[in-house]
């Protein structure tokens, strides 16, 4: 599995960061600033050819005309050193184009967003690329040898060798300058954001944790109490004059503790599923599917032989379960399909019913707390839900 981030993937051993992909996604990180080259090459041409002062108005019209396309390009482009995603802060929605403009010129994000793009088109551009020269010129240099005319092909081959032995070397300045790149990236335009996901994430593992431990405790504890006591008391029956007053409260109080364990197990059940934990998600939406009052068809095809990481197994039976609670009461369902497949290592579910259609994830169905729990796990949840129906439920949750 992927480190969270380019920085934590160096404090790896380092055949390890180095056999991994984070040196090649840190260099394609800087490089893709080369697309700002010719930008700024233009702004220079147009002062040599037109003066400063034409140059100047128009590099300020260009940046403030960029700078929300590139933030929202830099925010997308963070992904390839740092796995945790870089949201927009959201403001007031303004109508009209001339409040929008008093809002922009108002919110303090779009001001940060600026200064980035005049930064971003003035300076870190040549700085990314300078980092990627400086890093991979020596050993380039060395890997070139036999590539000079005036040198032999069998006395250079020591030189190509400390080429090769030097260039792994350069993965770490050339890592080191994008994850520092990005964090200054995250700071302006997306400023607290890792902090508040990863702090969801680091509550959403300590949650399933105790909820395991809960689930432990009942199963090891309680569960097998009930199951001696129904025993025990099924034995007195049997001890007991038939039809006798003593008789017929055992019996009762046999029912009662034989009912209470089955409500015992069915919360086991909603803690934490067993079978999940054993079968995989597979077999564990199979069951929950069963025990639903709407038909339900599962289509779920796995890679054979292959568990999903254990926060993407509970976070998508989580989705079913709710979604067929929901289907079981706000749909007016006859029938009910869930599809799961693997595409290019992203889960992807899609919970369809044929009933009346209209849920709205906000209106108190539970599903606002779904595309919560699955923004926990980096997930996306989408709902197309007409009047009159059918209901298509999609959520993707990455597996990396």
């Amino acid at each position: 599995m992927l480190s969270p981030t380019a920085l934590d993937a160096m404090s790896r051993r380092p055949l390890r960061y180095l056999g991994s992909a984070w040196p090649w996604r840190a260099l394609a990180y800087l490089l893709i600033s080369a697309g700002m080259g010719p930008v700024a090459a233009g702004l220079v041409h147009l002062a040599y050819v037109r003066g400063v002062a034409v140059a100047v108005p128009a590099a300020v019209a260009l940046v403030v005309v960029l700078a929300p396309w590139l933030a929202r390009f830099e925010r997308w482009r963070l992904r390839l050193v740092d796995r945790v995603p870089a949201r927009a802060p959201h403001g007031p929605v303004s109508s009209g184009p001339l409040n929008r403009l008093r809002t922009r010129l108002r919110d303090q994000a779009s001001w940060r967003e600026l200064g980035f793009a005049a930064v971003s088109v003035l300076a870190l551009w040549w700085i990314d690329l300078g980092l990627v020269a400086l890093g991979l010129w020596l050993p380039l240099t060395l890997m070139s040898a036999p590539l000079q005319p005036s040198v032999d092909l069998l006395p250079s081959l020591p030189v190509v060798a400390a080429g090769l032995v030097i260039l792994p070397i350069a993965a770490y300045p050339i890592t080191a300058w994008a994850a520092a790149r990005a964090t200054v990236v995250r700071a302006v335009l997306a400023p607290r954001e890792a902090e508040i996901i990863r702090s969801r994430a680091r509550l959403a593992d300590a949650f399933e944790n105790e909820r395991r431990r809960i689930e432990r405790d009942l199963h090891d504890g309680a569960q097998q109490r009930l199951v001696a006591l129904t025993m025990k008391l099924g034995l007195a029956e049997l001890d007991l004059p038939p039809g006798s007053v003593a008789a017929v409260q055992v019996r009762e109080a046999y029912e009662e503790a034989h009912k209470a364990l089955a409500e015992l197990r069915e919360l086991i059940r909603g803690v934490h599923p067993q079978v999940l934990a054993d079968r995989g998600l597979p077999a564990a939406v199979l069951d929950v599917a069963g025990r639903s009052p709407v038909p339900v068809d599962v289509d779920i095809v796995l890679r054979e032989g292959r568990r999903l990481p254990p926060a993407v197994e509970v976070t998508a039976y989580y989705v079913v379960s709710e979604a067929l609670t929901n289907v079981a009461k706000h749909s007016g369902a006859s029938r009910c399909r869930v599809r799961g497949r693997l595409v290019k290592g992203v889960l992807v579910l899609e919970i369809r019913d044929d009933g009346v259609g209209g849920a709205d994830q906000g209106g108190g169905s539970g599903l606002e707390g779904l595309a919560d729990r699955l923004a926990v796990v980096d997930g996306t949840m989408s709902l197309h839900s007409p009047a009159g129906g059918p209901t298509v439920l999609g959520a993707e949750i990455p597996c990396g």
